[in-house]
């Protein structure tokens, strides 16, 4: 039997990137998806090629930071699925700028995204999982819940990202907290704070090139430099940025059943390079 048999998998920003190699990693071990994108043709492309490997996946669009988001995710997995076991609150953006530069927009736009966004989800998640909690431990059954959530080395502080290294910080405290207060459910709650991995947010540029990606109405440059990719590369023990596929598999770690004693953590995933 597959490790994920049957259990609910929620995972935010599975449309693309890491997102998608997540979503698509835990299908093919068992588990039922719910997939998230801001826009319906990525999210229903994951649906689709999950249901083509002979996987259960449904589609839930839209971005994590609407106000009624939280509700209609769970609803999503609840009303299609009957339940929740693992939630990856992975969908996330930068939007740089220096601090005297930053703008309440840009400070806003990601904490909420990476930070505002999980909470809610977390918190709309409860009823749920307590409810099946207390089921089984008055049948005397024990069964563990998976939350991961995504963080980043820039926890530690990267100059440019007084936003996003803020937010991620503040959900390692998230995860740590949470990881108190859901234990007696039952439920692990660990983070993976990635490195450089290769996606369409840390593509590398030509010469002086600049590409942008279209977020809520908002045009977000995106991408590297080359010579900040050289140097990224160098400084890396293993020589290179990671793969999504390889992203993938350090958060598969946390919702396996030989996790199950594990909670509380945060999983650096940057070929060497970082800590938090």
């Amino acid at each position: 039997m597959k490790k994920l048999e049957g259990k609910v998998a929620l995972v935010t920003g599975s449309g693309r990137g890491i997102g998608r190699s997540v979503a698509l990693k835990l299908a093919a071990d068992g588990a039922r998806v719910v997939v998230n994108d801001l826009d319906a043709a990525p999210a229903e492309e994951v649906v689709a090629e999950i249901r083509a490997a002979g996987g259960e996946a449904v589609a839930c669009v839209g971005s994590v930071t609407a106000v009624d988001f939280a509700d209609r995710f769970v609803k999503t997995a609840v009303d299609n699925y009957g339940g929740i076991d693992i939630i990856v609150n992975n969908a996330g953006y930068t939007w740089d700028n220096v601090i005297q530069k930053m703008s309440d927009e840009q400070w806003y736009a990601i904490i909420d995204c990476h930070l505002t966004a999980p909470f809610r989800i977390l918190r709309a998640a409860y009823p749920v999982i307590s409810a099946a909690a207390k089921a089984e431990a008055a049948e005397g059954r024990v069964v563990h819940r998976k939350v991961v959530n995504i963080s980043s080395i820039a926890a530690a502080g990267n100059a440019g990202q007084t936003n996003y290294s803020t937010a991620k910080s503040g959900i390692l405290g998230m995860t740590k907290t949470l990881s108190k207060e859901w234990g007696r459910h039952k439920v692990n709650v660990n983070a993976v704070a990635f490195g450089h991995i290769e996606t369409r947010m840390t593509q590398a540029l030509a010469g002086d090139a600049s590409k942008t990606v279209n977020i809520e109405g908002r045009e977000i440059k995106v991408g590297i430099q080359q010579a900040a990719m050289d140097a990224s590369k160098m400084a890396c023990p293993l020589g290179r940025p990671g793969t999504p596929d390889e992203a993938a598999g350090a958060v598969y770690m946390f919702c396996i059943p030989e996790s199950d004693f594990v909670s509380g953590q945060v999983l650096v995933c940057g070929g060497g390079v970082g800590t938090v």
